[in-house]
C-alpha cells in the first residue's frame, strides 16, 4: 500500500517538473518556430517591377532571398514613368504581369488605386511605419524619405548656395541640370508640388528654361553631369547625390532654406499578384527592421520609427518638407507634365 503511494506521489512531481519545464520555455520559441516554418512554406516567383537602381535592386533581392530562398524575384526596371507605362499596357491587354510595385511616389499608387488595381494589405510591420505615409486603406506604403535637393559640383563652386533661385540667377545660365517629369516618378511629383508653392508657381519653370536648364531622362544622368563638372547645379534626390560624395566625387547637397519635395517609394501589391504569400512576404520584408537597415546601408532615409538616416542626410523630422493634396497632384499630373514638356521640351 505504501509502495503505491510513494508510486503516485513520485508519479505527480514527475509530471509537475515536465510541466514546469515547458512553461519556463520562452513564450517566443513557439513564435519563432512558427515563423520558420511559415518563411519555409514560402516559395515560387513573383514579378517585381520598380523604379530602384539597378544595384539598389539586386541588394534588396538577394536580402529577401536570403530569408526565403524558395522564392525567385524576376525584376523589371526602369524609370518610374515607364513602369507605370508597361503596367497599363498589361492592363489592356489584360495580363498584369507585376506581383509588387515599388516605384517613386503615392500620386502614381493613388492613380492605381483609383483603378482598382492595387490589394489591400496591412502588414505586421505597418505598427512601425508613420501613419502619415500609410495609405489609410492599406494599399500602399512607404518605404523610404527622399528628398529633392540642390546637388552642387565643389570644384566648379566654391561656395555652396542656400536657395532653389540659385538655378535661375544670371549667373547659373547654362550651368543646371534636372531630371525630366516624362521619366522620373520623383521629378514629376516635384512639378506637381513646386508649380504650387506661393514662392515659385510655373514662373519658376519659366525662368529655369530662361536660364537655359538641361533636362534629362532621370536622377541618374542628372547626377553624373553635376559630378563630372559638365554642370554645377542640379536638382536631384538627396540619396545619390550623398551616395556620390561618399565615394569621392567632387559633389555636395544643400536642403534649400524654402524647403524641399518628399517622396517615399512606396510599395503595394498588384490585386491579381499569383503568388499572394510571396508577395505579403516581400512587402513585409521591404518594412521590416531588418529591410530597413539594408536600405540606410545603401543610403537611404529609412522611413520605419526610431532608425536614423545615414551620414550626410536627413531624417523626415529635420526636414522642411514643401507638399501639396495628393488628390489635387493626381487630378492634375498628366496636365502638369504636358505644361513642363511645352515649357522645357522634354
Amino acid at each position: 500500500m505504501k509502495r503505491s503511494l510513494w508510486m503516485s506521489i513520485l508519479l505527480m512531481l514527475i509530471l509537475m517538473i515536465s510541466a514546469c519545464g515547458k512553461a519556463s520555455e520562452p513564450a517566443s520559441t513557439e513564435d519563432e518556430k512558427e515563423t520558420k516554418e511559415t518563411e519555409a512554406n514560402i516559395s515560387g516567383t513573383i514579378q517585381f517591377y520598380t523604379s530602384q537602381p539597378d544595384t539598389d535592386v539586386t541588394e534588396l533581392v538577394n536580402g529577401f532571398n536570403a530569408k526565403y530562398p524558395d522564392v525567385e524575384v524576376k525584376v523589371f526596371r526602369s524609370g518610374t514613368e515607364e513602369v507605370i507605362g508597361k503596367l497599363l499596357a498589361e492592363k489592356q491587354a489584360g495580363s498584369i504581369q507585376a506581383d509588387v510595385l515599388l516605384v517613386a511616389d503615392s500620386v502614381t499608387f493613388e492613380n492605381l488605386k483609383e483603378q482598382d488595381l492595387l490589394m489591400p494589405y496591412e502588414s505586421k510591420e505597418l505598427s512601425e511605419i508613420p501613419s502619415e505615409f500609410v495609405d489609410n486603406e492599406h494599399m500602399y506604403t512607404g518605404t523610404k524619405v527622399m528628398a529633392t535637393v540642390l546637388a552642387v559640383n565643389t570644384e566648379k563652386v566654391k561656395e555652396l548656395p542656400s536657395s532653389w533661385n540659385t538655378l535661375t540667377e544670371a549667373s547659373s545660365k547654362d550651368k543646371s541640370i534636372m531630371p525630366s517629369p516624362l521619366y522620373s516618378g520623383a521629378a514629376a511629383y516635384n512639378v506637381g508640388v513646386i508649380s504650387r508653392q506661393s514662392d515659385f508657381g510655373w514662373d519658376f519653370y519659366q525662368k529655369l528654361r530662361d536660364n537655359n536648364i538641361t533636362v534629362v531622362q532621370g536622377n541618374g544622368a542628372a547626377l553624373k553631369a553635376v559630378a563630372s563638372g559638365e554642370k554645377e547645379f542640379g536638382m536631384v534626390v538627396d540619396f545619390i547625390v550623398a551616395r556620390s560624395k561618399k565615394e569621392g566625387s567632387p559633389i555636395d547637397l544643400v536642403y534649400p532654406k524654402e524647403g524641399v519635395p518628399v517622396i517615399t517609394e512606396p510599395i503595394g501589391i498588384m490585386k491579381n499578384t499569383k503568388n499572394e504569400a510571396a508577395s505579403k512576404a516581400f512587402v513585409d520584408f521591404v518594412l521590416s527592421e531588418e529591410g530597413q537597415a539594408l536600405a540606410n546601408k545603401l543610403g537611404y532615409t529609412p522611413i520605419r520609427k526610431g532608425m536614423d538616416a545615414p551620414e550626410g542626410l536627413k531624417t523626415i523630422d529635420e526636414l522642411n518638407v514643401l507638399s501639396s493634396p495628393i488628390d489635387e497632384l493626381l487630378k492634375t499630373r498628366e496636365d502638369d507634365k504636358m505644361r513642363f514638356k511645352e515649357l522645357l521640351g522634354e
